[in-house]
């Protein structure tokens, strides 16, 4: 069976791989308890001596405002200790999975979705470090596999605890019956995050190179907001009144310049991965929960 160490073991995206093809690979769970990303020559002890056969890298500090407050640090976690992971992959002949992200494309001025052969171009911290990964990896490795994700979503399973996501934080809004602002001056893809656990397999066979790994959507963030409510007052979770007092549009936020930062997926499809648009996911998400 394929030994894959898998870094980040108890964030969602991790803890969502290994509970649905845990019968299909051996997972070596790496957290932080284990190794600190800010040593380097620790994490190097740690990885050199860890028998592994792929090494699916989802560790990070994707927090906006630490990258932004604390530029050093987290570059040292983000990139300096992904890159070298990458070496230790590259000099041991191992396979690297690394996950980058839509916002290295935040700071284009153009309209998206963009390819995975656009130049990164990004105003916050936290695009730049992954697009410097990102960057290397590609310039240095022969056997990888960069995987740039959308904002993903979905809902909590036993011992798993999603990130926020579109449709939790709808839910949450009305649940709570809580004023919430969705961005008006954004688009972006907005992915089930089931894709990614369903096709694990056939993610670490991908011919090496980076892959757009997105539903597509052509909806700002609080239009897409609004379709999430609506199904669920189809599905009767929720009413009219709720979704009028509490979703919300934020005119504000973008105001200075529209952010389209929405990921071309064609690449990734062509190669046989399985994505679709923003409706069909939340109508799947909503059903795989029995809300629909």
């Amino acid at each position: 069976m394929t030994r894959i160490a898998i870094t980040g073991a108890n964030g969602y995206l991790a803890s969502l791989v290994q509970t649905y093809n845990a019968g299909t690979f051996d997972f070596i769970r790496v957290s932080r308890s284990d190794v600190d990303y800010a040593d380097l020559n620790g994490l190097r002890s740690y990885f050199e001596a860890l028998d592994f056969d792929i090494l699916f890298h989802t560790a990070a500090n994707a927090t906006t405002a630490d990258c932004e407050n604390d530029p050093a640090g987290t570059h040292r976690v983000n990139c300096e200790a992904a890159i070298e992971l990458g070496r230790i992959c590259h000099e041991r002949g191992k396979r690297m999975i690394f996950i980058s992200t839509e916002q290295i494309y935040n700071g284009k001025h153009e309209p998206g979705p963009f390819s995975e052969s656009v130049e990164a171009e990004s105003v916050t911290n936290y695009g730049k470090q992954k697009a410097e990964v990102d960057a290397w990896m590609r310039a240095t490795m022969s056997d990888y596999v960069i995987l740039r994700l959308s904002w993903m979503f979905g809902m909590a399973l036993p011992h798993v605890k999603p990130s926020p996501g579109i449709v939790g934080n709808v839910v949450r809004a009305l649940r709570t019956n809580t004023p919430t602002l969705f961005t008006v001056n954004e688009k972006r893809c907005m992915t089930y995050a089931q894709h990614l656990a369903d096709q694990f397999a056939a993610i670490c066979e991908l011919p090496s190179g980076a892959y757009n790994f997105a539903s597509s959507n052509d909806l700002c963030t609080y239009d897409a907001a609004r379709v999430v409510a609506g199904k669920l007052v189809s599905a009767g979770i929720a009413t009219p009144d709720a979704v009028e007092r509490c979703i919300l549009p934020n005119t504000e936020r973008y105001a200075d310049r529209f952010r389209d930062f929405r990921l071309d997926n064609r690449k990734a499809v062509a190669a046989g991965i399985q994505l679709g648009t923003f409706e069909e996911d939340v109508d799947r998400c909503l059903a795989d929960f029995g809300w629909m």
